[in-house]
């Protein structure tokens, strides 16, 4: 069994379940249905772990730490998605080998089911839905918004899900209505997968801020390790970063108000009195819209340092 805490993958939890299993064996189980066919919305309680199977097509290539799921072990507060054996493989019949002897694929609830496996619980409680199992990219849809957000959420991972929906969903434009982003969101984390593996082994570590492998993921790829070390050599802070191809152009200027006219201050003022923007709200939207340099003007004009 998993040391407590720490990162664990799919793999590693295979050998504890089943014939391998720490629990007691006496412990009763509620028995699941032999049938399979399509169902939806039904809720089947304390599904033996060996019935179940880890979304194969998961983005996410680790479960991460586990430590905060290891009440599973007396307690299930909400059960997981799931889908049968045959409605999977009408959509991936290439998977039947990944599937071994499960009768359900779980979509949502990876991380339980293997903090199940992990902290010694014999079943998990799964809803079992076949209607997500319309479409590949349903599937893609069901597992990726789950954990879009995620603090533990890798952002290269948060990258290959974005592109899996891309290609299932035809377009960079579909995946991010679909996933309720913007396109300029979606293109940002396509481009992270742009980056030299050293760099993303950076970004992993924390050693790479995102809005900077953003920006190194424009430079050609033989050119970005150098431009990254360049960069820690040097002070970029001064030098703003390069424009994203995929934010519109701004519009021009308009020409300055004739005398009398309300002041361009008071018409900011009108606008947020209208909207009624939170500050929060605000400041983010002054960090995408400004550059650094902008906002540390933005700063001095305020007189808040």
């Amino acid at each position: 069994m998993a040391p407590k805490g720490g990162r664990a993958n799919f793999a590693s939890l295979v050998s504890s379940v089943g014939d391998n299993s720490p629990v007691d064996r006496k412990k009763t189980v509620t028995p699941t249905p032999a049938n399979t066919e399509s169902v939806d919305g039904k809720f089947l309680a304390d599904v033996p772990l060996t019935d179940l199977v880890a979304n194969p097509r998961n983005p996410r290539d680790e479960v991460g730490d586990l430590e905060d799921l290891s009440t599973i072990a007396d307690r299930q507060l909400q059960p997981g998605t799931a889908v049968s054996r045959a409605a999977w493989l009408a959509l991936w019949p290439d998977d039947e080998d990944d599937l071994a002897d499960a009768k359900y694929i779980v979509v949502n609830g990876n991380r339980r089911l293997a903090a199940a496996a992990k902290y010694g619980r014999i079943g998990l409680d799964v809803v079992v839905r076949d209607s997500i199992a319309v479409s590949r990219g349903e599937i893609l849809w069901a597992a990726t918004s789950e954990n879009i957000d995620r603090r533990d959420f890798d952002v290269l991972e948060e990258a290959k899900a974005v592109e899996l929906m891309v290609a299932e969903f035809g377009s960079a434009a579909a995946a991010a209505t679909k996933l309720g982003r913007s396109n300029g969101w979606v293109s940002q984390r396509r481009a992270l997968l742009k980056l030299a593996p050293e760099l993303q082994a950076a970004l992993r570590a924390g050693d790479l801020a995102v809005r900077a492998a953003r920006s190194l993921a424009r430079v050609p790829l033989e050119e970005q390790v150098a431009a990254w070390q360049a960069s820690q050599d040097g002070d970029t802070n001064n030098t703003p970063p390069e424009p994203d191809p995929t934010t519109p152009a701004p519009e021009p200027k308009e020409p300055k108000e004739p005398a009398g006219e309300v002041e361009p201050a008071e018409k900011v003022v009108q606008a947020l009195r209208k909207l009624s923007v939170d500050p929060a709200v605000l400041a983010e939207a002054v960090r995408k819209h400004f550059t650094d340099a902008e906002q540390r003007s933005l700063i001095d004009a305020l007189g808040l340092h």
